[in-house]
């Protein structure tokens, strides 16, 4: 897993990532309550303002952490926003996409330990 400055990780395997916000950015938001997610088929470029979530506290922008299209979302998310509270870098992910330009992964950071 790999974290963007602004708290957004991907997964990333075989040139597909999966995508969501750090535990950290959860707890400066607070409770999510409501969670815009992109549409699959999308095509978006690293940093493209991509999702936005709203909590208690604020309503946040997410941005993408590489480009590619998006191919799946994470459906749950729609019905019950808190899997995002519990779980934010597991169950509450964002969403799925195909990487065009994999190599984009290099700039981002890679927490201590899991190098």
């Amino acid at each position: 897993m790999k974290y963007t400055e602004s708290h957004e990780w991907i997964d990333a395997r075989d040139g597909e990532g999966r995508v969501g916000i750090s535990s950290h950015a959860q707890k400066e938001l607070g409770e999510i309550v409501y969670v815009e997610l992109p549409k699959v088929g999308q095509e978006v470029k690293i940093g493209e303002e991509i999702a936005v979530l709203e909590s208690t506290k604020a309503a946040a922008d997410v941005y993408s952490p590489a480009s590619g299209k998006i191919t799946h979302v994470n459906e749950k998310l729609k019905d019950d926003p808190s899997l995002m509270n519990v779980d934010p870098e597991g169950e509450g992910y964002l969403y799925e996409m195909t990487l065009t330009h994999p190599e984009e992964l290099e700039a981002l950071i890679v927490p201590k330990g899991d190098k």
